[in-house]
Parts: structure tokens; C-alpha cells; sequence
């Protein structure tokens, strides 16, 4: 039995016409040079020019999103952006012997003013457990419990599980100010620099501790120091 080629017809665009409805069934042929050309021009000519509507829909959301960002850095959501940043290109710090007291936060890089310089990590607990918490660290004869207020019902310990900012000393005078921000529902203790803080300064912020009949020495040493912490 044998079987005959069917025939390639051309349609009046140029295009190939299969006879069986399928190339794969018809098998290999060689397609001509002008007809190749026609095909890579009218298939260019498409890309380039898409659709009216669609040019509108993509100035569209592209003025949409020019305007949602300029809304979005010009707001008070630009601590969000800010903590992003601080996030994916993080502060080069380094931890050392302080002459304030014991350890210390130093910059390893010059950090401009009104820079996010480290977010204060710990565990986010409640006032009873913290007070729980501290009674414990006496116990166990731990000198200094890491604990931050970011509000009246919540309490950040790194005394245990803590980052680099636990390590920053009280300054009555000092480089950095502590901010709560809030991302995504939650609310994040972040430090800020007051002013340029030059390479190996020592990080430093007021602790603001209430006043209390128990003072607690300072020993930051500068020039307008209040004496105590408390």
C-alpha cells in the first residue's frame, strides 16, 4: 500500500495551510525564504503594536503604582521602608569592652543621621511574666536582665534570646534614640542614630527609666550627666 503526500496549499496571508489539520502529521518540510520573512515581519509587527486597550491598561497601572509609591515614601509608613532596608543591607556593628559599663555597641561604618541602626530583638512577653522573669534572673545571679518596654501590656526580653542591641549602654548625652515602629501588626523596637556616629563610636541611648527611690549610678561620663540611670 503506498501513500501520497498531500499537498501544502498557502493561504492568502502567506501562511501554510496543512491539509490534515496538523504538521506533526504531515511531517518535515522546508518552508521558503520569502514565506519565513513574512512570518518573522507580521509576527514582529504584532509585538511591537499591542493592542489599544492594552497600552491603556499598562499606563494605567503603571500611573497607579508612580502613585502609590510617592503616597507611600511621603507617609509615616516610611519607617516600613526603612526597616526593609535595614533588613537586607544591615548596619556593620561590632560588640566590645565599653568605658561606660562592661560591654558595648560599636559602628564598624559611618552611619548618617536619622539612620535605622539594629532592631531590638528578643522575646515579645507579657508585664507578668517579665516581672516573673526578673525575680528569676536575680535568682540565678544574672547582673543585668535585657528587658525593653514597647507598651503598657508588652515587654521585650533579649536577657536569653537577643541580638547585638542588647549590648548598648545608657548615655545621658547620647548618639541614638529608640523608636516603636509598627510592621505588619507588630510592633518593633528600633534604634536610631540623632546624628553622623564616625567609625568605632560607641552606639549609645537614653535608657528613660522611671524615677525610682533606688537610683542606679550612671557612669557615661558626659558632660550633662544626670548622675543616675533612675
Amino acid at each position: 500500500t503506498s501513500f501520497s503526500t498531500p499537498k501544502k496549499k498557502k493561504r492568502d496571508d502567506g501562511m501554510r495551510e496543512h491539509v490534515t489539520g496538523c504538521a506533526r502529521s504531515e511531517g518535515y518540510y522546508k518552508i521558503d525564504k520569502k514565506d519565513k520573512l513574512k512570518y518573522l515581519n507580521n509576527s514582529r509587527a504584532f509585538a511591537e503594536e499591542p493592542p489599544a486597550d492594552t497600552q491603556v491598561r499598562t499606563c494605567l497601572l503603571r500611573s497607579e503604582q508612580r502613585r502609590l509609591l510617592s503616597s507611600f515614601t511621603g507617609s509615616c509608613d516610611s519607617d516600613l521602608l526603612k526597616f526593609n532596608q535595614l533588613k537586607f543591607r544591615k548596619k556593620k556593628l561590632k560588640f566590645c569592652k565599653s568605658h561606660i559599663h562592661d560591654w558595648g555597641l560599636f559602628a564598624m561604618e559611618p552611619i548618617a543621621a536619622d539612620e535605622m541602626v539594629i532592631e531590638y530583638v528578643g522575646q515579645n512577653i507579657r508585664q507578668v511574666i517579665a516581672d516573673m522573669r526578673e525575680k528569676r534572673y536575680e535568682d540565678e545571679g544574672i547582673g543585668s536582665s535585657y528587658m525593653f518596654r514597647v507598651d503598657h501590656d508588652t515587654i521585650i526580653d533579649a536577657t536569653k534570646c537577643g541580638n547585638f542591641a542588647r549590648f548598648i549602654n545608657h548615655s545621658c548625652n547620647p548618639n541614638c534614640y529608640a523608636k516603636v515602629i509598627t510592621v505588619e501588626s507588630q510592633k518593633k523596637i528600633v534604634i536610631y542614630s540623632k546624628q553622623h556616629i564616625n567609625v568605632n563610636e560607641e552606639i549609645t541611648y537614653d535608657y528613660k527609666f522611671p524615677i525610682e527611690d533606688v537610683k542606679i549610678p550612671c557612669l557615661c561620663g558626659s558632660e550633662n550627666c544626670r548622675g543616675t540611670l533612675n
